[in-house]
């Protein structure tokens, strides 16, 4: 596994980041190919450690950030591991064809028994007109509606969604028309 780390509003020694290619590294015997591993690490307001680790290995993503709040970095970091490792064995018949075949093994101790989701359940279908407008006005909506995403179509007349981002602020998703 390739890594890459990042630090913001912070400066680490490299203890921490051995430790976080250590205890990262065991997610490895899931993947066939050689993945990426991009290591976010920051502090927030003081004393908060915040760590995101984003895996990537062919066309498949998984992310997770996870934070203490009491200033443990290596507990951030085995939470977010955690919950990757989770993420895995919960869409294990999904990512077969993506993982490798003796990845999971047949038997999952009991603190790692997660039950798998069959199908996804989808529990509702709304339409939508999406008109044109600039992002301001899309945040605008979003807030008016109450709502934690809009999409619209920007003055190119591309179809965006503007989110609002856990950590405060918003996001913005610009579609692509690549492959259309």
């Amino acid at each position: 596994m390739k890594f890459t780390f990042t630090c913001k509003k912070v400066s680490l020694n490299d203890s921490i980041k051995e430790y976080a290619e250590k205890k990262i590294s065991k997610l490895d015997r899931y993947f066939r190919e050689d993945a990426d591993a991009l290591v976010t690490f920051s502090v927030e307001k003081g004393h908060r450690c915040v760590v995101e680790i984003t895996i990537v290995s062919g066309s498949t993503l998984f992310r997770a950030q996870e934070e203490s709040r009491d200033g443990d970095m290596r507990g951030a970091i085995d939470a977010a591991v955690s919950t990757i490792d989770r993420q895995i064995r919960k869409n294990k018949t999904r990512l077969s064809k993506r993982l490798r075949q003796d990845a999971l093994a047949p038997s999952v101790p009991a603190e790692f028994d997660v039950s798998e989701e069959t199908e996804f359940q989808l529990v509702r279908t709304k339409q939508i007109a999406v008109k044109p407008m600039s992002v301001d006005e899309a945040i605008l909506q979003m807030n008016l509606l109450d709502h934690d995403f809009f999409v619209f179509r920007d003055a190119e007349n591309v179809v965006s969604i503007v989110y609002r981002r856990k950590n405060g602020g918003y996001g913005l998703l610009e579609t692509d028309s690549i492959g259309a």
